[in-house]
């Protein structure tokens, strides 16, 4: 029987960055824009006054630091509010598809391997900077991999979910190694004037390669025990901008087209999913929370890693066993939990266990157990 391990990871982070101050700065200097050009709507009651944010506010609810951006200089000006990411000509490599390329190549490196030994690139997150061609098959022909390529979005859990679909391939025989890359660009998708989610989101990229046990170096990375996913619709997290919104004249400009949610249903209804998802996945696979050395959760929000990872454990997870970086990096949606893994997982030793879990939008959760080697 064909097993599937982990062999290496990689990481894109852009060089870019924006701490809390800077964006309240810049968030504040709009609202106070904002509330001037509409005093008169604002003073007759047809408009609420857009209130002021904080730094501190920022990181109690969230434990938010700083993110990482593709562009940090349209998002903190105040008469823009986004990110300034130009057009490129289509001769020219996708911003997607360059993160990804960095972020596979450190992957490839990292478990001692050439694009000649892979067979496939799943390109999984919230996002695609187009509809087509795919991203994945753009990444695929920039590395020089030969095989087949596809995109896949389950939005925060795209790469759990590229796991387990890259796992299959391995163990049906269908490929002997897999890239699995989240090119997450969240700035491009997040409503900067927002106050209730405008410092939730940075940029990064991961890459993770999977490929058969019996080809990866002996002793080397994790070997994957099983994959679990769950899906429950739910409009508390949604973006609403696609190709059919050109169809709709009275839909330009709404701000569901950016990412919104209601964050305290979401908080209420997926952590205690989350957490029975991991612990009915290590029931199913004979496994005690205890036996557990580490869980790399989504990168979405402190106060709920803490909570889910309590309900898992039956206490309180110390920084070593639920590690964190959503301080540097924020939430990048697919790519959070990865980061954690790629930066947490070099002082494991052989035979301990951990789980990777994403978990956001849909609702999704993807659960993946692993061992080291």
């Amino acid at each position: 029987m064909i097993k599937a391990v982990i062999s290496g990871t990689g990481l894109y982070t852009p060089p870019a960055y924006i701490d809390n101050h800077e964006l309240v700065e810049a968030f504040n200097q709009y609202v106070e824009q904002f509330n001037s050009e509409h005093a008169d709507e604002i003073a007759r009651g047809e408009l609420a006054a857009l209130q002021p944010s904080a730094s501190e506010f920022i990181e109690k609810a969230s434990g938010i630091k700083r993110r990482h951006v593709i562009d940090r200089e349209g998002i903190l000006d105040p008469a823009r509010m986004k990110p300034y990411i130009p057009e490129r000509s289509n001769d020219e490599p996708s911003v997607q598809c360059e993160m990804a390329v960095s972020a596979s190549r450190e992957a490839l490196e990292q478990a001692g391997r050439q694009a000649s030994d892979v067979d496939a690139v799943i390109v999984a997150c919230s996002n695609m900077q187009r509809a087509y061609p795919a991203i994945a098959i753009e990444v695929q022909e920039a590395l020089g991999i030969e095989g087949f390529a596809y995109d896949m979005n389950v939005a925060c859990s795209s790469a759990t979910f590229g796991l387990q679909a890259a796992v299959n391939s391995v163990e049906n025989g269908t490929a002997r190694a897999v890239l699995v890359v989240s090119p997450e660009i969240c700035s491009g998708h997040l409503n900067f004037c927002d106050r209730d989610s405008h410092f939730i989101f940075g940029d990064a990229c991961t890459a993770i390669l999977v490929e058969r046990e019996q080809d990866a170096a002996p002793g080397q990375g994790f070997e994957i025990l099983g994959t679990r996913l769950k899906t429950k619709f739910s409009s508390n997290i949604r973006n609403n901008f696609g190709f059919l919104n050109r169809a709709d004249d009275a839909g330009v400009g709404k701000t569901d087209k950016l990412f919104i949610q209601q964050g305290r249903k979401v908080f209420k209804e997926v952590s205690p999913m989350v957490a029975d998802t991991i612990l009915n996945h290590l029931k199913s696979l004979e496994l005690a929370p205890s036996d557990l050395r580490r869980m790399w959760l989504h990168q979405a929000n402190l106060n709920m890693n803490q909570l889910i990872a309590r309900k898992v454990l039956g206490r309180d997870a110390s920084a070593d066993e639920a590690p964190v970086i959503l301080d540097e990096y924020a939430n990048t949606s697919s790519a959070g939990s990865i980061i954690a893994f790629h930066k947490h997982r070099a002082d494991m030793a052989s035979g301990d266990l951990g789980v990777i879990c994403s978990f956001g939008a849909g609702y999704s959760i993807g659960s993946v157990v692993v061992r080291h080697r």
